[in-house]
Formats: C-alpha cells, sequence, structure tokens
C-alpha cells in the first residue's frame, strides 16, 4: 500500500517533504558519560546484543564505535570521525574512542546531507572502509545505537480485533546495543539532506531485527563488502508519530505493523487512519548514505587527515617579545628529536603542538643543538 510521509523534527523545524514523515533521532547535545540502546524485535532483555557480535559479523562496526557526547561517531580517517550533524558538538568537545579521549580541533559540515566530520588532536589506531557502491538495496546491515531500550507494547485496530503494533519507546539503559536489518531503499530527502538509506521493521525479521529511537543518531549502519564490513549509513531519522486514535499527541515507537494505527497529516493538522490489511505494514528507519555523500567525504580526508602531530619549535630571542617558528630546524617524530643549527646569542625556544609536549634534554654536536622531547 502507499503511505504519505514526512519530516517531523523532534525540536528544529527541518523543512516537510511530501510522502514521508520521519522523526530525527535527536536528543540533546550534552557531555554525558552514559549510552542508549538500538530496540530490538526479539528481545526487551537489557542486556541482549550488548557485547560485539561474533560469527559472521564478527567485525561489523562494534570496535569503530566512539562517544561523542551523549551520541556516537566513527573514524573514517587517522585523524576524523563521521557522525550525525544535528546532534551538535564543535571544537574542543571530546570523542571517546576505544577508552581514549581525543579532542576536537576541527569540524566540517557537509551542506548536503545530515553529516558532519570532526578533527582530532590525535591518531586512531583503527578506522572505518567507506562503502563505495551503489547497491545498497536488499543488502543485510548491522547498525549501533544509543536510543531508548523497548518501551511498553502499542495494541491497534486489527481485522478481528486490537492486535499488537509494536513498542513505545522505553527509557535509557545505559548501555550500547547492535542489531540487524536489510536495506529496504533510497530516499531523496531533499535539499540540505540528500539521500537516506531505509531499512523496515520486521516482525519476520528475527531476534537481532533492529528499530531506532531518539538518541541513536549519530550511530553507524555498516554492510559487508567483499568480505569487509563497511561504513554505508549514519542515523538519521524513522518514521512517525503514531496515534491509537484520532486525538491526542500520538507516540513514537518501533512499530512492525502500521495498520490499524493513525498517522499525522502535517498540512491538515489532523491523525488520519492507516488501513489494516492482512499483510503487516512496517515502519522505517532512515541513515544518511555514505555512498552518495563519498566526494564530499573524500575531499575532507585529503585535505584534513595526517599521519602524525610533528611539534613545532618556536623561539624569540627575548621574553619581552613574541614567539615565532624557529626557522631551518628538522623533526625527527621517531626518535623524538628536534635539531636546529647552534645560536650564536641568547636563544628562549618553546615547543607546542596538538600533543602535550616537553623537553626532555639537550646535546651538542659541532655546529648543531639536538633537544629530546616527550609526551
Amino acid at each position: 500500500m502507499h503511505r504519505r510521509r514526512r519530516f517531523v523534527s523532534l525540536h528544529i523545524p527541518w523543512p516537510r517533504i511530501p510522502r514521508l514523515v520521519l522523526v530525527v533521532l535527536l536528543g540533546w547535545w550534552f557531555p554525558a558519560p552514559t549510552a542508549r540502546a538500538v530496540i530490538l524485535h526479539g528481545s526487551g532483555d537489557p542486556a541482549f546484543n550488548t557485547t560485539a557480535p561474533t560469527g559472521n559479523l564478527t567485525d561489523s562496526g562494534w570496535t569503530l564505535q566512539g562517544q561523542w557526547g551523549a551520541f556516537l561517531g566513527t573514524p573514517i580517517a587517522s585523524n576524523l570521525f563521521v557522525t550525525a550533524k544535528h546532534v551538535g558538538g564543535d571544537v574542543g568537545g571530546v570523542f571517546n574512542f576505544r577508552g581514549t579521549n581525543f579532542t576536537v580541533i576541527g569540524a566540517y559540515a557537509d551542506p548536503q546531507s545530515d553529516l558532519r566530520i570532526f578533527k582530532v588532536c590525535g591518531i586512531f589506531p583503527a578506522y572505518a572502509g567507506l562503502y563505495p557502491g551503489s547497491n545498497e538495496n536488499g543488502r543485510s546491515l548491522v547498525v549501533f545505537g544509543r536510543g531508548t531500550r523497548r518501551g511498553a507494547e502499542i495494541m491497534g485496530a486489527g481485522l478481528i480485533g486490537m492486535e499488537p503494533k509494536g513498542w513505545a519507546w522505553g527509557d535509557p539503559d545505559g548501555v550500547m546495543r547492535w542489531g540487524e536489518n536489510v536495506i529496504s531503499g533510497t530516499v531523496a530527502a531533499g535539499p540540505g539532506l540528500g539521500e537516506l538509506l531505509a531499512a523496515e521493521f520486521n516482525a519476520s525479521g528475527g531476534a537481532n531485527e533492529a528499530h531506532l529511537s531518539t538518541g541513536d543518531s549519530g550511530g553507524a549502519v555498516f554492510i559487508r563488502d567483499a568480505g569487509v564490513w563497511k561504513l554505508a549509513g549514519i542515523n538519521y531519522a524513522v518514521d512517525g508519530p503514531f496515534n491509537t486514535n484520532s486525538t491526542g499527541p500520538g507516540f513514537y515507537g518501533a512499530i512492525y505493523d502500521s495498520g490499524g494505527l493513525y498517522q499525522t497529516n502535517g498540512v491538515l493538522g489532523v491523525w488520519e487512519p492507516i488501513p489494516d490489511t492482512p499483510i503487516d505494514v512496517p515502519t522505517q528507519f532512515f541513515a544518511t548514505r555514505i555512498s552518495s555523500n563519498l566526494a564530499w567525504i573524500n575531499s575532507i580526508i585529503a585535505a584534513q587527515a595526517v599521519a602524525s602531530y610533528p611539534p613545532v619549535l618556536e623561539s624569540t630571542a627575548s621574553l619581552g617579545q613574541s614567539f615565532l617558528p624557529h626557522p631551518g630546524y628538522t623533526v625527527d617524530e621517531l626518535a623524538k628529536t628536534i635539531t636546529l643549527a647552534k645560536p650564536t646569542d641568547n636563544l628562549f625556544l618553546r615547543i607546542r603542538g596538538c600533543l602535550a609536549y616537553e623537553f626532555i634534554s639537550e646535546e651538542h654536536q659541532t655546529g648543531f643543538w639536538i633537544l629530546h622531547y616527550g609526551p
């Protein structure tokens, strides 16, 4: 059947797009230490899928998720990570990856999508490959998020009486979770939002079948490419809101059969019934498509990715004058030394850089001064 949908934001006036009703998966930006979780069809157990997936899903992205405030981000280069633009955050924030805090020193927002790339001070121990193809439709995915746990069961009208339709969004449970799904298609979301990958929440999808909720924004969607799991999307939004009747504020939920419920008509400002049929009418979640934004992503990587952060040597002849970059020195990052011509007069030196450096010792050679530094 054909459904009417349109963009609906939780807190900011995103443009309304005909034939699509989405709710942006946004909480509010705050430096919270807790995580929240993907909603699963097969289990409401808060401990379900809270450790790295194994078997055929090994290396499917769990260890490539980092904490960006209350949300997630995914490293995509030596010193860059990507997340959803609408979750906020900026230079000076802290991205925690594999137990290490990395301070953000640059931010780059895509004008054509909900993606934002952040540059950190430091080098990530690993980062995700990017899915380059345009054939995502029908492919299995693994998704990660920090949203809410599964809430109360939603009942709605069926063909022969009331029947289960899904679950409302519940409370945060403090645990990152993963789930599975299948990409059901792509959506052209309009100017400034680009293309989205869609995934239906099906009752027949299995125990790991996943939907998203508020707080899951920024989490990653991975698909397998020639045996390697690659980043294919960044969580953006879900269908919603819904209602069980034609009055009241409605609700958001992980709905595997919206037939018999009501959906909002933002143009008319009323709730409209969704006809129930013998076949379920599943809702979907949506992720910003990586492949359609590769040109922009790769341009940021080419301009901003680095292999290391060598220190900068600055000098001044007098403490009453400004320090300026010292001319003609060399840095050996492996030996952690800086070599410069031996000064002929008083010289004040300092070392600065992305990381915390200090002078440890010095040695003299004919015509040269060798400074040893360390973090």
